[in-house]
């Protein structure tokens, strides 16, 4: 598994797009902080195909240091929890089906 960087996304979609590299960069950092500003304002975003983002919080709990076995408070706070669409979990689990198959 390798790790692909936002540089490398801007760039395949500049060689697809025929699109200046600068403009494809400016949308897509547009994109990303349209995305952390409405789970900011707690809203459920929903791409079709893609999948849904949805701001959660986690309660308040009292956890252990393993260590010390001292108790300690952990504060509420505010998560995501990204669900799958059907195009996106088609396209994983039939990547996983065909390396399955292979002899």
């Amino acid at each position: 598994m390798s790790t692909v960087s936002k540089k490398d996304l801007v760039d395949q979609i500049a060689r697809r797009t025929g699109t200046r590299r600068g403009t494809v960069k400016a949308v897509v950092q547009h994109f990303l902080d349209e995305i952390v500003v409405e789970l900011a304002l707690n809203n459920r975003l929903e791409f079709r195909d893609f999948g849904v983002f949805e701001p959660r919080t986690r309660q308040a709990r009292t956890a252990q240091n393993p260590k010390t076995l001292e108790r300690v408070h952990v504060p509420a706070k505010r998560t995501v929890k990204f669900k799958m669409g059907l195009k996106m979990s088609n396209k994983l689990n039939d990547g996983i089906q065909a390396r399955e198959m292979r002899p």
